[in-house]
């Protein structure tokens, strides 16, 4: 007998809360719920999968993974994602990769589903409590890595119009902070009837970018600020730009763009920002991550009198373990909640509101004004070593490069942290592609999740995009049961697994033999068809000699195929990228202070 899932009838003008709720989250632009279900989440989900709701729902391995997923596909879309886990066990699972959204900003939204109000509020003895019949405790917990939270309770029964503005309240604040938010959802509410007229006030993006860029301070505060910078601007020989994470996170990377061409300066980027604006523009000069940069990429940068940063993150791994040499005295720093210019910040003059007159200002300077051209780094993107005898050895100086002649127009490049987001760097992207990488949390077998939300977010844009997932054979065994959504989904990554048998940046930081550096190896040929896919939608390859891997990249068949793809790469065990030699260096010593 099949179970009747037809939601209840509705009186006029009203809205369920769990209705509510979810036409709020596809106005804001996202399409997909990425969740495992739990008793405590099964009459939301119900609204989930109805095909009123607009929504795709895709039901992942276990909660950490998903909440990976989540953050891969608001990176992807650069907006909303939405994550569904049960009250306590479920949500404290998926806490890892939520903490990992606040720490780089992504808007996250994790929706909890609870007992019902009268159960919590008997202080019953439930499962999935700890026994001691506190129902705030998991809550607490959430309120630490998100920006903005909503815990609908009792009080809620009691102020039903109370409802939809909590919930408008969190989703504004998360987006508006590009951060995660928090919504305790009990069963009981989920059914419960509220107005529905709020809808009417559609809730979108747009309304979003409307916020973001009314300025909440004078425009004469503004016109001085702007005059401030333009005074540096016109002193300075060698201005540059600095693009950070928070640049793209905020979605200022079109503003940018035209401020770095209409100044006609060149731009540099952090690890967090590669790929905020397309590499092979002509004005682009390479990623800047302080000592762990190429040589002329940090003498370019460091001598520079004038650094006009957008969106900084000074995070270790995205500056080279705080090794930036930039005076304080030359640099101007725009944020999306203000401006610093040399020591004197303004709060309020957000970037959002600064740039376009920026643009207009430090434009007609530039006309009138000679800059000296910074020269783009020799050699971006060609293989950097050059060996004096054959060798067939697939090195990690070979490889990087090497996979640079296999990236096309628009792919999304996923590193893992480690050996894969440092190998990406001294690589230049083609045009329009987006890097994807946990360069701030680094939690080992993030990608395995992100790259299942990234490829959601890439076949719903409809570009076409390639995705390709860089991971190394440790970080793998985290989280490599969600490759059987990605094969549920009918998704198709091409997936690289670099087996370097162990844990390759810890060793390059600290115990390079250690045995807990080691780990078991896997048959990693045998992955894909662990997970039961139809036939002819897996494809697995090994690759150990550097002819086996050029003949691979330039099968132009493989790099089409509507598969999912898994090509592992033999590489050597005591090789890393030059970025990572020089970081674990830094990192090493760091630990030891």
């Amino acid at each position: 007998m099949v179970e009747d899932l037809s939601l209840p009838k509705l009186e006029p003008g009203k809205i369920t809360v769990a209705g509510y709720l979810l036409r709020r989250i596809h106005q804001l632009g996202c399409r997909q719920v990425l969740s495992v279900p739990g008793d405590f989440t099964l009459a939301f989900l119900d609204y989930v999968v109805d095909p009123s709701s607009g929504l795709e729902y895709v039901g992942c391995a276990n909660e950490l993974n998903a909440a990976y997923a989540a953050d891969g596909y608001a990176r992807v879309k650069q907006g909303l994602a939405a994550l569904v886990t049960t009250f306590g066990v479920g949500e404290l699972s998926a806490l890892n990769g939520i903490a990992g959204s606040y720490s780089e900003h992504l808007p996250v939204l994790h929706i909890v589903g609870a007992p019902s109000t009268k159960l919590q509020g008997n202080h019953a003895l439930l499962h999935h409590t700890l026994g001691d019949g506190r129902f705030d405790v998991f809550s607490t917990i959430g309120k630490l890595v998100t920006c903005s939270s909503a815990i609908l309770g009792a009080k809620s029964l009691a102020s039903p119009s109370s409802i939809s503005a909590e919930i408008d309240r969190v989703l504004v604040e998360m987006m508006t902070e590009c951060r995660p938010g928090y919504i305790s959802l009990p069963t009981d509410l989920v059914p419960l009837q509220i107005d529905a007229k709020p809808l009417e006030d559609e809730l979108t993006p747009q309304s979003i970018h409307k916020h973001l860029t009314t300025s909440s301070v004078s425009e004469k505060m503004e016109d001085f600020v702007v005059n401030e910078i333009g005074k540096l601007f016109k002193a300075s020989q060698r201005p540059i730009v600095l693009i950070d994470a928070c640049a793209v996170r905020f979605g200022v990377q079109d503003l940018a763009k035209q401020l770095i061409e209409a100044t006609d300066i060149t731009f540099f980027t952090t690890p967090m920002g590669k790929s905020a604006i397309r590499e092979d523009h002509p004005q682009f000069g390479g990623v800047y991550a302080g000592a762990t940069s190429e040589d002329s990429v940090q003498a370019h940068v460091e001598q520079a009198d004038l650094t006009i940063s957008l969106g900084e993150v000074l995070s270790d791994f995205n500056s080279g373990s705080f090794t930036y040499n930039i005076r304080p005295d030359q640099e101007v720093k725009l944020h999306h909640g203000y401006t610093q210019i040399q020591y004197a910040t303004y709060k309020d003059v957000g970037f959002h509101t600064i740039l376009p007159k920026l643009i207009k200002s430090l434009g007609a300077i530039a006309k009138s004004t000679k800059k000296e051209k910074i020269p783009r780094p020799e050699n971006a993107g060609q293989v950097l070593e050059q060996p004096k005898e054959n060798s067939e050895i697939i090195s990690q100086d070979y490889f990087w490069p090497t996979m640079g002649k296999f990236f096309q127009a628009g792919d999304i490049i996923i590193g893992e942290t480690g050996t894969s987001s440092f190998g990406l760097l001294d690589v230049q992207f083609p045009p329009d592609a987006v890097f994807v990488s946990q360069v701030l949390w680094g939690s080992i077998g993030y990608t395995g999740g992100a790259v299942l939300g990234c490829s959601l977010a890439a076949r719903e844009l409809g570009k076409k995009q390639r995705t390709l997932l860089f991971i190394g054979d440790g970080s793998l065994q985290l989280t490599a049961q969600e490759f059987s959504t990605v094969i549920r989904q009918d998704l198709h990554p091409i997936i690289f697994v670099l087996n370097n048998d162990g844990y390759a940046i810890e060793r390059f930081i600290h115990g390079m033999e250690a045995k807990y550096n080691d780990i078991q190896g896997w048959q990693w040929q045998k992955l894909l068809e662990l997970f039961g896919p139809k036939a002819g939608k897996t494809t697995s390859v090994r690759v150990s000699t550097r002819t086996e891997l050029e003949a691979l990249i330039a099968d132009a068949s493989f790099a089409t195929l509507e598969q999912t793809r898994l090509v592992e790469v033999i590489l050597p065990k005591c090789d890393a990228p030059r970025a990572l030699r020089k970081q674990a260096e830094l990192t090493a010593k760091a630990n030891a202070d």
